[in-house]
Parts: C-alpha cells; sequence; structure tokens
C-alpha cells in the first residue's frame, strides 16, 4: 500500500492508493461453441470472454483461457482484440463429451467458466443434419428466419414425440448436427448456448449444434462446408423450411420435411411426415 501527504494550506490529508492488484476485478461471461473432428485428429475449441457493459458487451482481450477436459487442462490460449480464444486439442476415440473451457490466472477479471460440446465421430459414421424449427411446435417456429425466438423462452415447446423418435434414430446409428440460424449481427456464442440448453431441458439426444445465416444459401453454405472438411456421410436432412429441405435437395440429397405443409409448399422430391412419428419410416 502506497501512502501519500499532501498539503493544502493548514490542513494535511494523507491519501491512500490502494495496489491495483486490490481493485475489483472485471466480472465477464465465457461463452463456447460446439466442435466437430475425428478420432486422433486435431480440433479447434473456440471461446470468447466478454463484458456485460449498460449498452453493449464488450470483447476482453489478453487474457488466459484453459481448456478442462476430464478434469485436466488440456490446452491453454490467450483471447485475441475480440475475445476470442482457439484452444487446440486431439481426442482419442468416439465420443460426445463436454467440456469445460475457464479464464485462467488473470489479475483483470473474474473467474469464469463455459462449457459445450467436442463431438467426435468416425469419418465413416452416417450423419442427420435436423433444421431447429422441425423440432418446435407448430407457430413457434414461422416467421422469416425460424428459429430465432431466445430458447431460454419457457413457452418455446418442442413437438410431441420429437425427442423420442431423434433417441431411436441416434441410439444406435445416426450422428446429429443441430442447425439454427443466428440473428444479424450474433456471431453465434450466445445461439450456440441456448439452443443447447434447450434441447437439453428437452431431453433430446445429444449432437453438435451449429449456427449459420438462415435461408438456403446459408443451410447450402454449411452442408459444402462439412462435405469438404470430409464429412461426406452427410446425405440427409429433416426441416420443416422450405429454404432448408431446398438446399439439401438441390445437392442431391435426401430430405425429409416435417410437419406436413401446407398444399402446395412442399418442394417438390422432398418426402413428407405428418408427424415425428412417421419420420423414421422415411429415411
Amino acid at each position: 500500500m502506497i501512502c501519500k501527504v499532501v498539503l493544502f494550506g493548514p490542513l494535511v490529508i494523507f491519501l491512500l492508493v490502494l495496489p491495483a492488484s486490490a481493485a475489483e476485478k472485471v466480472a465477464a461471461t465465457l461463452f463456447v461453441k460446439d466442435s466437430l473432428t475425428a478420432p486422433n485428429q486435431p480440433v479447434t475449441v473456440e471461446a470468447k470472454l466478454v463484458a456485460k457493459g449498460l449498452v453493449k458487451d464488450s470483447a476482453l482481450g489478453g487474457e488466459p483461457i484453459e481448456l478442462v477436459i476430464n478434469g485436466t487442462v488440456a490446452a491453454t490460449a490467450m483471447t485475441g482484440g475480440d475475445g476470442r480464444a482457439f484452444l487446440s486439442y486431439v481426442p482419442k476415440a468416439k465420443s460426445i463429451t463436454s467440456v469445460r473451457a475457464r479464464v485462467g490466472n488473470s489479475p483483470r477479471v473474474a473467474s469464469s467458466e463455459g462449457e459445450a460440446n467436442l463431438v467426435v465421430w468416425e469419418r465413416r459414421s452416417p450423419i442427420l443434419v435436423v433444421e431447429m424449427a422441425s423440432l418446435m411446435e407448430e407457430g413457434l417456429s414461422k416467421g422469416p428466419m425460424p428459429g430465432l425466438i431466445p430458447m431460454s423462452q419457457p413457452e418455446l415447446k418442442p413437438m410431441s414425440d420429437a425427442a423420442d423418435e431423434l433417441g431411436k434414430l441416434t441410439q444406435f446409428y445416426y450422428g446429429v448436427i443441430y442447425l439454427t440460424p443466428s440473428a444479424s449481427g450474433m456471431d453465434g456464442f450466445q445461439t450456440n448456448l441456448e439452443a443447447r440448453e434447450w434441447l437439453k431441458v428437452h431431453k433430446f439426444p445429444p449432437g453438435l449444434v451449429l449456427v449459420g445465416p438462415a435461408g438456403e444459401d446459408g443451410v447450402g453454405a454449411m452442408i459444402d462446408n462439412l462435405h469438404a472438411a470430409g464429412w461426406k456421410t452427410i446425405k440427409t436432412g429433416i426441416g420443416r423450411t422450405k429454404a432448408f429441405v431446398e438446399a439439401f435437395l438441390r445437392r442431391r440429397l435426401e430430405a425429409v420435411i416435417v410437419p406436413e405443409p401446407s398444399k402446395g409448399d412442399t418442394p417438390r422430391k422432398a418426402k413428407v411426415a405428418k408427424d415425428w412419428k412417421d419420420v423414421r419410416k422415411k429415411l
């Protein structure tokens, strides 16, 4: 502690200047995105550290981040000016593991951590891509960009039998990728978290959550990127919107639309399931 004496005429004022280490640390939120790789192949887990502000959040750069897997620190990295940290890791076996990132020893930022799924699949494993809107009750998934309702809202209910039927599909055979759009101007971290929590609350099988631009072009780019990365077994999409289904059909891939749309709204060559109990019959 440093003591300073300031003279104002006959008055002597002692000022106590606390060391910087005693200052209150910044409260922050650490977001983590889901990630996908194959056994013995490197994966980059992406995290973002932000401080909540009155008007907007601010990214926190220059802070240490640790990746914790099975209780052990598996990787470390520093956040850049945009608050992002990229943590590299090589998993050994097929699994879907909940991994945790946390703020390391920082003199400026208070302790914070976030979780996400690390999905490790064999390249030959068949994969379903499911549009999040197809899991939601009628009326809650409509609009120009279905699925953008904050997933933390309690009234956002799943369709009847969706979790059970998807659980049966993924129990022994398929891996599942959940696709949801992000609002304009957002980078997907918050949406990824909300989607993952909604799926967990409603007991959907674990999988990979991907956040991307809405519309046929956004879905199509996601398919192309996954195929380019070696995930050639992505051949089927289950969705609710015409744009999602068309993105698969235009690439000569199989697509199932659920529930059955209004007359005239069914894309040509799409398979139609009246409800989720009917989906398995279409695959």
